[in-house]
């Protein structure tokens, strides 16, 4: 119920209003309970803030509304704003629980308003522990910045369409002139990472109720009634690898190179290992009276701790490598941190381009050549020659009950 009225005063004009300098509350007139606020200023001869107060009892409670700044809201505005919530206040309506509300769903929408690299960021941090290592959260980003942000970054999540997705996709592939050759077309395999990183972002603005509907980056009958399969864009070629036959005579030619590089090469035909995992290798990792290299799981695909085992020839070559004391790791670059991922390539290029190496191949192409040798000339098992890959072997069922890595087996093929 409404409970008195505030006292009526003589209504003030426009350039009264403007002259009012006194801190505090000074009524104003032609509608009860109108005051202007005037402020302190900021700074000594600043701005003097001044805004509209409407005092009002409602309830047997006294309550002040906030009706705007002045001069922005005018003199009049201000007057019939204060003479329209009076009415309201006196046919029962709580003003001030009415613009609490208002105020809460202002908030609420403005919290929902979220941007699609605001989303990416707040992914990425919540699923730190998910990526294999600090490179593989480095790659997403840089992914999502080269391709993605430029498009729809600065796009609010709910407002993200198919045909935004297809503009990622579309894009020029050098980033520069539009064409036949799109992302989609010419960098698939990347085009596809982006896609699936788009729509687990997606994904997770939906979960948190940043927007709703259908995934626009979802693949199956959205995507692909717009974009070729990526399987007839690309058929799956093999790096190319030498061959095995010819191994022995590369490795005469690898040798007569003492470069950081080229031992590092070396030691990857040698264990049959990834070269990222070689490139990282830290000299804790090895155990000379074991004859065994443990690599962590922020250094394999997997993600799990591998195993291997050293034959002499490796152990050999570990010895001859003199230990910097700048640097813990085994093959380190110029600035003692790990080899880029192009040297070991680097190398091999060079050594083609001076006729060292006679056939075109590739540093992961060894993996292959070792997988050939171990299938045609030795009598072990799959699953020895799998596991001294790096690779995961059988279901889930078989991987809790097989607890061994087999590492004893391992070791004699590696010495073969």
């Amino acid at each position: 119920m409404f409970i008195g009225m505030p006292r009526i005063v003589k209504p003030l004009t426009v350039l009264q209003v403007n002259k009012i300098t006194k801190v505090g509350w000074t009524a104003v007139g032609g509608a009860p309970g109108l005051l202007l606020q005037v402020g302190q200023p900021a700074q000594p001869g600043g701005a003097i803030p001044r805004s509209w107060i409407l005092r009002i009892r409602i309830a047997e409670k006294r309550q002040v509304i906030g009706l705007g700044s002045y001069p922005q809201v005018s003199l009049a505005s201000a007057r019939e704003q204060a003479a329209k919530l009076t009415l309201e206040a006196k046919q029962g309506v709580n003003l001030g629980q009415r613009k609490k509300a208002q105020r809460s769903a202002v908030m609420a929408a403005a919290s929902k308003n979220k941007t699609f690299s605001e989303c990416a960021l707040a992914y990425m941090d919540s699923h730190s522990t998910d990526y294999r290592n600090d490179k593989h959260r480095k790659q997403w980003a840089a992914t999502l910045e080269t391709y993605a942000y430029p498009l729809i970054g600065n796009m609010l999540v709910a407002d993200i369409v198919m045909r935004d997705v297809l503009a990622v996709m579309n894009q020029p592939a050098d980033g520069k002139v539009a064409g036949k050759t799109t992302l989609w077309t010419a960098k698939t395999v990347t085009a596809e990472r982006v896609l699936g990183r788009i729509k687990t972002i997606l994904d997770y603005a939906t979960v948190n109720e940043y927007r709703s509907g259908n995934n626009p980056a979802q693949w199956k009958g959205y995507l692909s009634t717009q974009l070729a399969k990526p399987s007839q864009i690309n058929k799956k070629r093999h790096q190319p690898a030498v061959p095995y036959a010819q191994a022995g005579d590369f490795m005469a030619q690898l040798r007569k190179n003492s470069s950081v590089s080229a031992k590092a090469l070396e030691f990857l035909i040698l264990t049959a290992v990834r070269s990222g995992s070689v490139r990282e290798a830290d000299w804790s990792e090895i155990d000379f009276d074991e004859k065994v290299w443990t690599i962590p799981p922020e250094h394999t695909k997997t993600n799990k701790e591998h195993r291997v085992p050293l034959a002499p020839a490796a152990v050999a070559l570990l010895r001859a490598i003199p230990k910097l004391a700048a640097s813990t790791k085994v093959f380190p670059s110029s600035t003692g941190k790990a080899l880029s991922d192009m040297a070991l390539s680097q190398l091999m290029r060079g050594m083609r381009e001076r006729g060292e190496l006679t056939v075109e191949a590739v540093p992961h192409g060894f993996r292959s050549t070792f997988r050939d040798w171990a299938a045609e000339q030795t009598n072990f098992p799959d699953e020895i020659r799998k596991v001294a890959s790096g690779h995961t072997v059988g279901d889930s069922v078989q991987q809790a009950y097989q607890r061994t890595d087999l590492l004893e087996k391992r070791r004699q093929l590696m010495e073969q």
